[in-house]
């Protein structure tokens, strides 16, 4: 077309437009207006493809721009493709058309999917992005999946979902505020109950089935075995000791285990791993027959005891006891430690109970059973105070043989409270061997018996009917204990103190008092010697009369 016929027919339009009314043009844009509503989707034709917008027009007074973002993949359009927009608004601060494809298609997918999904139906999406209280999933159409949703636990991180596409249930759609909600958990849930459901059908007791570590206690661990969790006790994973499970697993280990029981009414499994595998105490008597010597490594110490093991799942206790002939060991650490490889003799099986008891001390010669020929009874010794208790002093006889001097062996006479009295802990002393019990480990010693037993002489030096005189060493509410020599003391009976009654002694004794009695009875055997200062009192008042009675006869005859 030539510029003239250009010019002639602008000027024709130009005409016709004058001739247009202004309240015809009024009318026209009201039509269009009416037609184009703010929040529908609306018709337009592409007019114009710029590097960053698309300018559309929908028919109206002006156009609209469009990100070019918006159209996704900008090649396929052309100049005079139609599309559909989504009208936000009719005008702008600039006077331009407010228009959207994203939203247009947002929208159009909202119908779509409104009228092809029902609440529990099965949709695909994939996770977009992580809002609060859950994510977003596209669907077609964005959706809320709750964050308790997601899994069968509730995930610490949300957004390790991100990107990943699954399958949800849908849970509730709201049509008026376009809001869907979907559910994950529930999918995973019925899946569960399926597996749980197959596993308790198809598995008995005995299978060896597989499964992942879910869970590690202090008890055990929870083995999913998918559909149903399973316990592995701590108890039930090896024949050997281990103290916590996390020894032999982590969370996330794949595992056989061996099904124990199914309790079907409660839904649980035992499992265990050990039992893969024979029991080491079977037939443990014929490996390791009582006596033979063993060689083990030190697995575990306690206040009483050291465990070794001797294979994989069998372990002997060697008590404290046992360790040494001649040691007074207070702690088995004293002499072995976690880990030492150590030779013991097996002293005894209780295979019922699976317990083996070990000796060390048994690879020696038991220095005990020579004491009683190295140290008869009467033997003298001579040694050094090793301990000083409350009861006794201990001497040592030989490197790792002590004996015993108890308190009152100290003295024949002497009144000793404590040993401290007597001995010093370090001094070295001479005592007499009183008894020797090899069996139990003991030797009594005497320090008293270095010196004859002064009561030997009591039935020749003290007899009845003697008068004595000695020293009060002890009163009581009965009567008072009267020193008559060095290891030798006689009662004196309340009773005896006086020709009269008496209701408390200490009025007329004390102690260190001398006092003059006559001896009543002795019994060596006993070491009792009983005595009476009333007797004395008497027969002294008979001889001082008897000796008047012959003083006053002799001055009559005379």
């Amino acid at each position: 077309m030539s510029k003239e016929e250009d010019k002639v027919n602008n000027e024709s339009v130009n005409h016709d437009l004058a001739e247009i009314s202004s309240e015809e043009m009024a009318r026209l844009y009201e039509e269009t207006l009416a037609e184009a509503r703010e929040g529908s989707i609306v018709k337009g034709i592409i007019i114009d493809i710029k590097h960053d917008e698309v300018l559309i027009d929908i028919g109206y007074k002006s156009e609209g721009a469009i990100p070019a973002y918006e159209f996704k993949d900008i090649s396929r359009f052309k100049v005079g493709d139609e599309v559909d927009v989504y009208l936000e608004s009719k005008e702008d601060q600039e006077g331009m058309v407010v228009l959207s494809k994203f939203k247009a298609e947002r929208l159009q997918n909202w119908e779509r999917i409104i009228s092809s999904i029902e609440q529990n139906a099965i949709v695909k999406g994939r996770v977009a992005r992580q809002v609060k209280g859950g994510l977003m999933v596209d669907i077609g159409v964005e959706a809320f999946l709750p964050a308790s949703h997601i899994a069968l636990k509730h995930p610490r991180n949300l957004d390790s979902f991100i990107g990943s596409t699954f399958d949800f249930k849908v849970l509730k759609v709201n049509s008026e505020r376009k809001n869907i909600v979907i559910s994950r958990r529930e999918i995973l849930e019925e899946e569960r109950a399926k597996a749980k459901e197959k596993l308790l059908g198809e598995t008995n007791v005995g299978d060896i089935i597989h499964g992942k570590v879910k869970n590690i206690t202090d008890f055990g661990a929870f083995i999913d075995l998918v559909g149903l969790d399973g316990l592995l006790h701590i108890t039930d994973m090896t024949w050997g000791r281990i103290s916590h499970p996390s020894e032999l697993f982590a969370v996330g280990d794949d595992v056989d285990v061996m099904v124990l029981s199914i309790d079907h009414e409660r839904n649980r499994i035992s499992l265990g791993l050990k039992q893969k595998t024979p029991n080491p105490w079977i037939d443990i008597s014929s490996r390791y027959p009582v006596g033979s010597k063993i060689k083990g490594r030190v697995v575990n110490i306690l206040p009483y005891g050291a465990f070794v093991e001797l294979e994989e799942g069998v372990e002997g206790l060697v008590h404290i006891s046992e360790m040494s002939w001649t040691r007074k060991l207070r702690d088995p650490s004293d002499i072995l430690a976690i880990g030492d490889v150590v030779e013991a003799v097996v002293l005894s099986i209780d295979e019922q109970n699976e317990k083996i008891s070990l000796g060390l001390k048994q690879l020696e010669a038991n220095p005990w059973m020579a004491v009683a020929e190295k140290y008869p009874v009467g033997t003298k010794i001579r040694g050094k105070v090793r301990n000083i208790t409350s009861y006794g002093a201990f001497v040592e006889i030989e490197g790792g043989i002590d004996g015993l001097i108890h308190l009152t062996d100290m003295s024949w006479g002497r009144k000793i409270s404590h040993p401290s009295e007597a001995m010093k802990k370090g001094e070295i002393i001479e005592a007499i061997v009183v008894s020797v019990d090899s069996a139990n480990q003991k030797i009594a010693l005497g320090l008293k018996q270095l010196q004859p037993d002064p009561w030997d002489m009591v039935r020749e030096k003290y007899r009845v009917g003697d008068v004595v005189t000695g020293t009060v060493s002890k009163i009581t509410g009965f009567g008072a204990f009267v020193e008559l020599e060095a290891g030798v003391e006689g009662l004196l009976h309340i009773s005896q103190v006086s020709t009269k009654p008496v209701r408390d002694i200490h009025n007329l004794l004390e102690e260190g008092a001398k006092v003059t009695a006559r001896i009543m009875k002795t019994d060596p055997n006993e070491r009792r010697i009983a005595l009476s200062v009333r007797e004395y009192l008497r027969t002294k008042k008979s001889e001082e009369e008897l000796q008047r009675e012959r003083a006053n006869g002799q001055e009559i005859e005379e």
